[in-house]
């Protein structure tokens, strides 16, 4: 009896990645069911936050197990074997992240509850939102090329659509529009560069990728077809383009301002502090575990590296210049995500493991504080009805416990300690100063500098500026609803902040460890491609 009972649950520990993603997608595909059953919309409401409370306890499960057992954990769809068939696999960067996917899907869950409560078609919404939560775990966790680009699709569809939410809203449509159709050409590069990859290596299996690259043969694909140099080198411009738009990396930053802006603060909330990570996940697997394998495309590896730093030093200073001059709150913490993606993609661009390591911090710390910001405007925009910041003049007086929890927000991204940013900034700037070029680290100093000058400016309005008569004639205040979930992001990045030396130790570098190590990548995926004849 206790051998079954540990057999089966080896049996589901190892089914956690497929499961999680697909509880989501369930819920999202039967959520239209249960609205044709009921009509109210607190069911709707509930069962959204059951579905992403049970996926989060999956996430967290899966996590600590793979930090446990220290190597990677593979699921296998169907049962079919790697490289024959698609599969998920999860090591502790991804596992990482995907509990920071999870947790802050929900509590923005929590948030919608009445933040939506004016808005008809929530329905939908809750569709769309947890069609986002599968497509962002789909793409954490999955370890084949082809499938990468079907769940980047799953999410890239879900975050249009919810852009143009409010849909009398003629901003939130252009917005949505631009968005889509850029993205559309993402992903078509995207596709293309998955024909190269192919007809290259003749496998989409990233492990397998890998271990093509330093010529290994794998069951059944075999060694790569003749000269790989040609085929790889577009592959890679192509998919690095792609994976740079969905991050909002400069040039390819364009689309995000308006899109985050317009979009419902709920849904700005994630596709800050969440989505625009896909694209980030996407670059630091390949350069980092994939492509780091390869003596044969070293030359061009070390040039995707070199323009990830540039677009991320670009990003950084066009980010914090933009931010400071926006009179529209959403737009100004929206220009704040571009400065910040910025940071982490010089992180990955440094190439080196102090780098990637800020940078696996940075892309925590980033997500928390994001959707702390995005979500505690969206409780003053919900009561003011406008999004300009001078007519939002005091209103924080009124909500301070929001106001005091978008504080600790806006300074732990401006840089100020011992908050939580601060501490992945000064890991960045360790890992500049390992470089040898003193001056690199101005491309941290100075952004931050503008960028506290900003938020500095946005908290003296909302709180210090005298607040108009009309906003205490609607006796505006905290809602446990509203202030919840954003008081728990404040003080996970104050917590993330004076922890950071257990943090570091016991999961950011272990996380980053495992990015790096492409051996142990690959040889959980060969264990079980060996099985095959």
């Amino acid at each position: 009896m206790v051998e079954y009972i540990i057999q089966n649950y080896d049996i589901v520990t190892a089914s956690l990645p497929g499961l999680a993603v697909l509880i989501s997608a369930t819920g999202a595909f039967t959520l239209p069911l249960l609205q044709l059953i009921t009509k109210n919309r607190r069911a709707w409401e509930i069962y959204t936050a059951l579905f992403t409370f049970l996926v989060m306890c999956l996430t967290y499960k899966l996590m600590f197990k793979v930090f446990e057992v220290g190597k990677p954990l593979v699921y296998t769809f169907g049962g079919w074997p790697p490289p024959v068939g698609i599969v998920y696999e999860v090591d502790r960067f991804n596992g990482l992240l995907g509990v920071v996917v999870s947790s802050i899907m929900f509590l923005v869950a929590i948030y919608s509850i009445k933040y939506l409560e004016f808005d008809d078609g929530v329905q939908w919404y809750y569709t769309l939102f947890l069609g986002l939560e599968a497509g962002m775990l789909g793409c954490m966790y999955t370890g084949d090329f082809f499938n990468l680009f079907v769940m980047i699709e799953v999410t890239a569809v879900s975050a249009y659509a919810l852009v143009a939410f409010r849909r009398y809203d003629r901003i939130a449509i252009e917005a949505a529009m631009k968005y889509a159709i850029f993205g559309a050409l993402a992903t078509t590069m995207y596709f293309t560069a998955i024909i190269f990859a192919y007809g290259s290596l003749g496998t989409l299996n990233m492990a397998d990728m890998a271990l093509k690259f330093r010529n290994i043969e794998v069951p059944v694909t075999g060694l790569p077809f003749g000269i790989i140099h040609y085929g790889m080198a577009l592959f890679i411009v192509f998919a690095l383009w792609s994976f740079a738009f969905k991050a909002a990396l400069f040039p390819n930053h364009f689309w995000l301002p308006d899109a985050h802006a317009a979009a419902p603060s709920s849904i700005s909330a994630l596709l800050s502090g969440l989505v625009v990570k896909v694209g980030i996940y996407a670059i630091a697997r390949f350069l980092y575990t994939i492509f780091t394998a390869s003596e044969a495309i070293a030359s061009v590896h070390r040039l995707a590296l070199l323009a990830i730093f540039v677009m991320g030093v670009s990003s950084a200073f066009l980010g914090a210049i933009l931010m400071f001059i926006q009179k529209d709150i959403k737009r100004l913490i929206a220009y704040s995500t571009i400065l910040n993606i910025g940071y982490i993609a010089i992180g990955l661009g440094l190439g080196s493991a102090f780098g990637a390591l800020a940078a696996t911090y940075h892309i925590v710390n980033h997500a928390v504080a994001k959707a702390l910001l995005f979500m505690a405007a969206g409780a003053y925009i919900h009561y003011a009805g406008t999004r300009d910041i001078e007519k939002l003049s005091g209103i924080g007086r009124a909500m301070p416990i929001t106001t005091l929890a978008f504080i600790i927000g806006a300074f732990s991204l401006a840089g100020i300690p011992p908050l939580n940013a601060f501490m992945s900034k000064f890991l960045l700037y360790g890992a500049l100063i390992a470089t040898g070029v003193l001056p690199l680290v101005a491309i941290v100093i100075i952004p931050s500098v503008i960028a506290f000058l900003a938020y500095l400016k946005l908290v003296y309005t909302i709180f210090v500026k005298p607040m108009p008569e009309e906003y205490a004639k609607k006796k505006i205040k905290d809602h446990p609803l509203l202030t919840g979930p954003v008081v728990i992001l404040a003080i996970a990045c104050i917590l993330l902040g004076i922890g950071a030396p257990y943090i570091i130790n016991n999961y950011i570098w272990p996380a980053t460890q495992s990015l790096l190590d492409w051996s142990s990548y690959t040889e959980a995926m060969m264990q079980i491609a060996q099985k095959l004849p």
